[in-house]
């Protein structure tokens, strides 16, 4: 099981919501990693903190977005997994 930490820093994370968002919508989401997986979009990058992750899961509901989950990755975990699919 990997180790959880508390101290509310800089972290990455992968946040799903459903429906198809394209790269347009990258700069809605300051620049962070936007990609379209089957019916879901991934939204991916390390934000500085807590506030940070709530400031971005305001934007997914200022949208209208259906939240499907929100995961916090470990370091290095999310390039992997990209790599993996391409």
């Amino acid at each position: 099981m990997a180790e959880v930490t508390t101290s509310g820093g800089p972290a990455r994370y992968e946040i799903r919501v459903a429906g198809v968002l394209d790269s347009r919508w990258t700069g809605w989401f300051d620049g962070l990693q936007v990609s379209g997986q089957g019916e879901e979009t991934v939204i991916c990058s390390l934000l500085a903190d807590q506030a940070a992750l709530h400031g971005l899961l305001t934007k997914v509901r200022d949208l209208g977005l259906c939240l499907i989950s929100v995961r916090r990755l470990g370091t290095g975990q999310a390039e992997t997994r990209n790599h993996e699919r391409a």
